[in-house]
């Protein structure tokens, strides 16, 4: 055990709420010796339990390591710590797996800069179950950081992912995913108030959303490459088609006096594209709706 410690990397890990003691823990498990700082010392007991070093501060817990993982609510937080304490990240790796936008990752990996420490900027596309197993964990920054540090990131998750030296990417593709997740979910409850309008269980229904998903899923990379190509070739139905079934979909939802408004505002968007001459392209044609800087129209 000694051997393994001593060749493993040591990292500090700052926030402890759910996700934070499960990036902690996975550093322990995998071998790396592992400081651990929170407000609430409490949280911090199962972690020094199994070996983690609780810092009496949050700059100790910085000059611990040669890489420090901030897992905290936000950017602003992750100011609020980091800022008072000087020069202390000198030659540190800072990773970030703060939620934010790409522009607080920007403005913070030139934070970072100016106090001489090196930046990543993280996203985990997972649950705390996850984290050490098969965790997506998305990084952007310096490649030469990233690909020193990553077998110590890997113990976080199989999927460790490295985006490219922008560090706006992986927020950036921490919000895109969030917009899809909730168009997803957004959409099984609406169709769970349709059937639920006609007695039918949640879960009777569930099986068969599946389903409807999974044949989405299988579009996905044919749509992509049409808005690579910029060609919208209708090789299912039109957006003219999408549209007649929109309206049916609203007459439906305000007939069983169900919630209308997701099916009119897509409606609305569709209703652009068919004015904008797309009518007779496939529904890919419809990302020039997302693209626009307003989303309105006089």
């Amino acid at each position: 055990m000694q051997n393994r410690v001593a060749t493993h990397t040591p990292v500090t890990v700052i926030g402890l709420g759910l996700m934070g003691q499960a990036l902690a823990g996975a550093f322990l498990r995998d071998g790396h010796p592992t400081t651990v700082w929170n407000r609430t010392a409490a949280k911090a007991g199962q972690l020094v339990a199994q070996g983690a070093k609780l810092a009496g501060s949050v700059g100790e817990a910085v000059a611990a390591s040669p890489v420090v993982v901030v897992c905290v609510s936000d950017y602003e937080t992750v100011h609020e710590l980091l800022d008072p304490l000087g020069e202390v990240l000198d030659g540190r790796v800072l990773v970030n797996l703060a939620s934010g936008t790409s522009r607080g990752a920007r403005e913070t990996a030139e934070w970072t800069a100016q106090r001489g420490g090196t930046y990543l900027d993280g996203a985990i596309m997972a649950t705390p179950s996850a984290v050490g197993a098969d965790a997506v964990i998305l990084y952007s920054g310096p490649r030469s950081a990233f690909d020193l540090h990553e077998p110590t990131l890997r113990s976080l998750g199989a999927g460790t992912t490295y985006l490219g030296d922008d560090h706006g990417l992986s927020s950036l593709y921490d919000v895109a995913v969030l917009s899809l997740m909730w168009n997803i979910l957004n959409g099984f409850l609406h169709g769970a108030a349709l059937v639920g309008a006609a007695g039918v269980d949640a879960t009777t229904f569930a099986p068969i959303a599946t389903k409807g998903i999974e044949t989405v899923n299988g579009w996905l990379s044919a749509y992509a490459q049409q808005i690579d190509d910029g060609t919208y070739p209708a090789f299912d139905s039109t957006i003219d088609t999408h549209l007649a079934a929109m309206e049916h979909l609203i007459h439906e939802s305000e007939s069983l006096g169900v919630n209308a408004q997701l099916p009119k505002f897509i409606k609305a968007l569709t209703d652009r594209a068919v004015a904008d001459g797309h009518g007779g392209d496939g529904y890919a044609a419809m990302i020039g709706q997302f693209r626009e800087l307003s989303g309105a129209r006089p």
